[in-house]
């Protein structure tokens, strides 16, 4: 057998052995873009990558310290499948501090981040047939774990012109008897668009007349909110739905703790057991010394958070002004998070630098990435566009240079 025909067999057989589940997923378009920047920067490129949706700052002191104190103290056993008990009370104690929100810390649960929360819901939740709302444009990873779980992505569209922001009547349309989560993110990833009382009243008025629904809400966003936006979750605005919603949120953006990979939600105790047995049988607790660091997160100093937040909010500025004068480029404000989602809709059918016509968003991107050396996300990865989405989560200095750079692109399309 030939080196090639030896390789041909390993893939047919390979392909076969495959879960069909894999067949239900795409990989994670934002990881994509960022391992792409990484290459060509080792390649000697001169690329600024835009594209990870990871806070810049380091992770405070006292935290660190924190974490040292544990692995000093002998903190390195394995830990309660939903987590340390101090951890777990932190949790419930921010819920009730900061969202007016009262769970027990027995309805709470530690998670290898927000995908593994999100992950261990529907897993324990799921069956063929189920349907999951999501509004779009969404985080890459709520569609691709739904499916994951055998369930059905239903997309509910948003549009510039609404603010990036599902409208009740979009809501009511998506939901079927067969819809099992709706899944609820505020601010955006990726547009940052965050949702006042009153708009998020709307959606909690639509939930209320269907009952079989439960929600899903990621609040990892919660504290990067600008100007007097005042941040709301759906329980905190629709207390009745409080015995159906999984409340998620974690450290990582806020605390500038994303490599720490904490992650945590609360909710009813019949699905928080459910998620522990999930938990227990595919990781078991997570790291114990990422939890006691965890813990000194949310009982300790807060101070450094309005701080980071007026830097970003200074750079959200700087990155929206520049956006918008370059040609063909629309970029809205948005009230949260640390991204942009632009349109590039004047550059449809505009032919790049290198002779290629931009289609599509994803089109604009590759050849930005090619032209000038910035690294974007395409909108479409998203479920809308056409967009693309910056993270301004990076120095003003390196946002101004790919801004200048965005806007020679797009000068120099024809």
């Amino acid at each position: 057998m030939t080196d090639l025909s030896r390789f041909q067999w390993y893939r047919t057989d390979i392909m076969a052995f495959l879960a069909d589940a894999l067949a239900r997923v795409k990989p994670s378009a934002t990881i994509a873009v960022a391992q792409k920047a990484r290459e060509l920067q080792a390649e000697g490129r001169d690329v600024i990558s835009l594209g990870a949706g990871e806070p810049d700052f380091d992770t405070p002191d006292n935290i660190k310290e924190a974490a040292i104190d544990a692995i000093r103290r002998g903190e390195t056993k394995y830990t309660p499948i939903s987590g340390i008990p101090e951890l777990r009370k932190a949790i419930a104690a921010k819920f009730k501090r900061e969202n007016n929100l009262d769970y027990t810390w027995e309805q709470t649960i530690v998670g290898t981040g927000g995908k593994h929360i999100l992950f261990n819901a529907f897993m324990a939740t799921l069956n063929a047939g189920d349907e999951v709302v999501i509004p779009t444009p969404c985080w890459v990873t709520y569609p691709e774990i739904a499916s994951l779980c055998g369930a059905e992505p239903i997309f509910a569209p948003t549009s510039q012109e609404n603010n990036f922001k599902l409208q009740a009547a979009d809501l009511a349309k998506a939901i079927t008897p067969k819809t099992k989560w709706f899944v609820f993110n505020s601010p955006v990833n990726p547009s940052g668009a965050a949702y006042t009382h009153d708009e998020l009243k709307a959606l909690t008025d639509v939930l209320v007349k269907h009952p079989h629904v439960w929600v899903l809400t990621d609040d990892m966003y919660e504290h990067l909110t600008y100007g007097d936006f005042k941040f709301v979750t759906p329980v905190e605005v629709e207390p009745s739905l409080y015995d159906r919603t999984l409340t998620m949120n974690g450290v990582s953006k806020a605390y500038a703790m994303t490599g720490w990979r904490i992650g945590y939600a609360a909710g009813p105790i019949q699905l928080i057991k459910a998620m522990d047995m999930i938990q227990g049988q595919q990781t078991s607790g997570t790291t114990s010394i990422a939890q006691w660091a965890a813990v000194e997160a949310l009982n300790g100093p807060q101070d450094f958070i309005p701080a980071n937040k007026k830097i970003f909010e200074g750079r959200r500025d700087l990155v929206v002004s520049m956006l918008n004068q370059a040609k063909g480029i629309s970029c809205p404000v948005p009230e949260g998070a640390f991204y942009v989602y632009p349109s590039c809709k004047g550059l449809i059918g505009k032919t790049a630098p290198s002779g290629k016509v931009i289609e599509t968003d994803e089109d604009f991107v590759t050849e930005l990435l090619e032209s000038e050396g910035v690294a974007v996300v395409h909108g479409s990865a998203f479920g809308l566009g056409p967009n693309f989405r910056i993270s301004y989560a990076t120095s003003e200095e390196l946002l101004e240079e790919a801004c200048r750079r965005i806007q020679r692109f797009c000068q120099a399309c024809s």
